[in-house]
């Protein structure tokens, strides 16, 4: 499970999309009124969440002024997003929301997780992922099965050898650890378990700490990408999730703000080893 598939050429397809677009001074709505598209899915291409045409790439350039080079640029970074990543077997099982998040997560080489309702998804047992996944809207029990096997695939880049395996850090609130969850004595081990992984990080939000400005914005994920040379290949970014999609932020202000607060979270958390004592008396309240 190493390769990303079409998520980091789309990405970086809609990035040059939309900076020739602003460097034209055309606005969004402007852009999608010309090209007889909806507003709509002119964001999905510019952010990476849909795939597109040679063709529509290229009246895109004509529309934008782009000289021919970067025209050709942006046609073969829409041919290669046709390529398709592992988890494009599961088909619609995976809302189209929720597919760029898996690609790029394989593709990160640090991923920073704070949780404040549910165990995160990279270290969660089948059963407790079972339970958490029926609780969701919109997930047929025929499909709950595939769910659960998709994110037991996604678990295996934790120990992967090439590329390396991506660091996790992981913050909690120690509420979501008392919730009445079947196997959750069997979940709280599968934590314990990954906090002795050199590249895994587990720490516990205690339920004395103050409010933050978690309390509006829940749970987030940051993303960082492996360098190409000096840079990135991919931005740092922010995946915020919600009943019926999600938000993927890159800009400068968008992610200093969400690292920010990450270290606001991490001076409040329980160190490492404080955060496995915490995890091994809340174990012992479960006898399931």
């Amino acid at each position: 499970m190493t390769d990303v598939g079409s998520t980091v050429p789309r990405r970086q397809l809609g990035r040059l999309l939309r900076q020739a677009r602003e460097q034209a001074s055309v606005g969004l709505e402007a852009a999608a009124a010309d090209l007889e598209w909806s507003r709509a899915k002119m964001y999905r291409i510019e952010s990476g969440q849909a795939p597109i045409r040679v063709l529509d790439v290229d009246q895109m350039c004509r529309l934008y002024g782009t000289s021919a080079e970067m025209t050709e640029v942006m046609k073969s970074l829409a041919k290669e997003s046709k390529s398709k990543g592992w988890y494009h077997s599961y088909g619609e099982t995976i809302p189209h929301w929720f597919e760029l998040y898996v690609g790029l997560e394989s593709a990160a080489s640090r991923i920073r997780t704070y949780e404040h309702a549910v165990v995160p998804g990279l270290l969660q047992t089948p059963t407790y992922a079972e339970q958490a996944i029926r609780t969701e809207p919109g997930n047929p029990p025929e499909e709950v099965a595939k769910l659960v096997e998709l994110r037991a695939e996604r678990q295996r880049l934790l120990h992967r050898k090439r590329p390396a395996a991506p660091t996790l850090d992981v913050v909690l609130e120690e509420a979501l650890l008392h919730k009445n969850v079947p196997g959750m004595r069997a979940q709280i081990d599968r934590l314990l378990d990954a906090s002795t992984a050199p590249n895994i990080s587990v720490r516990v939000m205690p339920l004395g700490s103050k409010l933050s400005q978690m309390v509006t914005s829940g749970s987030f994920v940051i993303l960082d990408f492996p360098k190409v040379g000096l840079r990135p290949a991919e931005p740092t970014t922010v995946y915020n999730e919600g009943l019926s999609g999600a938000l993927y932020l890159d800009r400068i202000a968008e992610v200093r703000a969400y690292a920010d607060a990450w270290n606001s979270l991490t001076a409040q958390a329980l160190d490492t080893d404080n955060s496995r004592k915490a995890l091994l008396t809340i174990k012992e309240k479960y006898y399931d």
